[in-house]
C-alpha cells in the first residue's frame, strides 16, 4: 500500500470504503472470468475484499477484489512477485496466481465505485502460526523460510509505483507527524528510538545489499503443517512488498519474536535458521536491534492513529498492539552484542 503523507487527505487503499459485492455476484463474477462454478464465503481483511472460493470439485481458492483506491500498478507489481517465484523458487511455499479464461493474471471489474481488480489464487493450506504453540525449532524454521523467500526474490526486477508505504521501515522518520496520537505513557519511549533512527541514517543508507522484500514476514502471514506445527507450508499477503535493505526484512519478522517469555531463545533460533541459508553482513548485523526497534515503534504509532481514525475497525488495528509494546520493553536495550550473544553464529558473518 503506497500511499501520501499521513497528514494527506486523498483517499488511500488503507482508508477508502465501498460498497460490499455479495456473495452471489462475486460467485458470478468467477463463473464469468474464470469458469469456474462453486460456492463462497466471506473472510475478513482491512484493505480489499478477501473471499474462500470452493470450486464445485471441493478445491478452495482465495478471491480478492481490491478497493477501488488500490493502485492498479502496485497489484501488478506483486503479481509479478508471484510469478517470479513460480519460476525462480517453485519450492517456496506461495499462492500461485490461476488465470483467467483469457489467460491474463487478472480481471479490472466495473462496479458503481469504480474499476476494481479482481485475481484468483490458489489456496494454501495450514494453521496459521499465531494460533499455534510457539517454540524454538518452529522459530527456526520460520527463519530459514524467510531467508529462502528473499533468495527467490533477490533477481526480481519488479519495482512498486512511485509513493511511499507506511509500514516501510526506511520512511520510520515520516511517522514523526503522528506522535500526538500515541499514549503519554509509551511516546518517550517512541521518540527516543526515532531520534535514535535519524542519528543513524548515514549508517542505514550505506547498506549494500537492497532488494524486494516481502516486509510483513508475521505469524498472521505465515502457514504451519496443523499435523507438524513447526514446518512452514505457506506464505501469504504480498500486499506491503518494497524495494528496500534486505535486513529491513529480518529486523521486520524478528520484531514478532520478541514478545514472548522465552523470548531470546527464540531470537536466537530465528537468526540461527535465517543463517543456515544466508549469511548477514557486518553493517546489518550493527542495524539490526535498531531496526527491529524501530519497527515495533512504527507498528504502535500507526494502530493508535489508526484506530483513533477508524474506531469500528479498532479491535482489527490494534490485534498487535499489545505485542510490540511488550517486545519493545524486552530489546529496549539490546546492542549488537547482545544479539550475538543471542544468536552466536552471527560473530561468523
Amino acid at each position: 500500500m503506497t500511499e501520501p503523507s499521513p497528514t494527506a487527505k486523498n483517499a488511500d487503499s488503507m482508508s477508502a470504503t465501498w460498497s460490499a459485492t455479495s456473495l452471489s455476484d462475486a460467485e458470478a463474477a468467477v463463473k464469468q472470468v474464470y469458469g469456474a462454478s462453486g460456492s463462497i464465503r466471506r473472510l475478513s481483511s482491512e484493505r480489499d475484499e478477501t473471499f474462500l472460493f470452493t470450486r464445485s470439485d471441493g478445491t478452495d481458492f482465495i478471491l480478492k477484489i481490491a478497493n477501488p483506491a488500490e493502485d492498479p500498478a502496485s497489484l501488478e507489481f506483486q503479481d509479478g512477485a508471484l510469478m517470479h517465484l513460480e519460476a525462480a523458487a517453485p519450492n517456496v511455499p506461495v499462492p500461485r496466481l490461476m488465470l483467467t479464461k483469457t489467460g491474463a493474471p487478472s480481471h479490472t471489474l466495473s462496479t458503481s465505485d469504480g474499476p476494481r481488480v479482481m485475481r484468483l489464487l490458489t489456496f494454501l493450506g495450514g494453521e496459521l502460526q499465531y494460533r499455534t504453540s510457539a517454540s524454538e525449532t518452529q522459530s527456526r524454521n520460520v527463519g530459514r523460510a524467510l531467508a529462502q523467500l528473499g533468495l527467490g526474490l533477490e533477481d526480481y526486477k519488479g519495482r512498486p509505483p512511485a509513493g511511499k508505504l507506511m509500514w516501510d521501515i526506511s520512511h520510520t522518520l515520516d511517522l514523526v507527524a503522528l506522535l500526538d496520537h500515541v499514549g503519554i505513557e509509551r511516546r518517550a519511549q517512541v521518540e527516543a528510538i526515532l531520534a535514535e533512527f535519524e542519528r543513524s541514517m548515514p549508517a542505514i543508507a550505506a547498506i549494500k545489499r537492497r532488494q524486494i522484500i516481502h516486509n510483513d514476514f508475521n505469524p498472521h502471514n505465515i502457514l504451519l503443517d496443523p499435523a507438524e506445527p513447526t514446518k512452514v507450508v505457506g506464505i501469504i499477503d504480498f500486499g506491503d512488498m518494497v524495494h528496500a535493505p534486505l535486513i529491513n526484512d529480518l529486523a521486520v519478522a524478528l520484531s514478532y519474536h520478541l514478545a514472548t517469555d522465552n523470548w531470546a531463545a527464540r531470537t536466537g533460533a530465528f537468526l540461527e535458521g535465517f543463517l543456515s541459508a544466508r549469511a548477514l553482513e557486518p553493517a546489518e548485523i550493527e542495524l539490526l536491534p535498531l531496526l527491529a526497534r524501530s519497527r515495533l515503534a512504527m507498528s504502535i504509532i500507526i494502530a493508535e492513529w489508526r484506530s483513533a481514525r477508524f474506531p469500528e475497525n479498532r479491535a482489527y488495528i490494534m490485534r498487535n498492539h499489545a505485542t510490540a509494546c511488550r517486545g519493545l520493553q524486552n530489546i529496549v536495550d539490546l546492542t549488537p552484542a547482545g544479539l550475538k550473544r543471542l544468536a552466536p553464529n552471527l560473530s561468523e558473518a
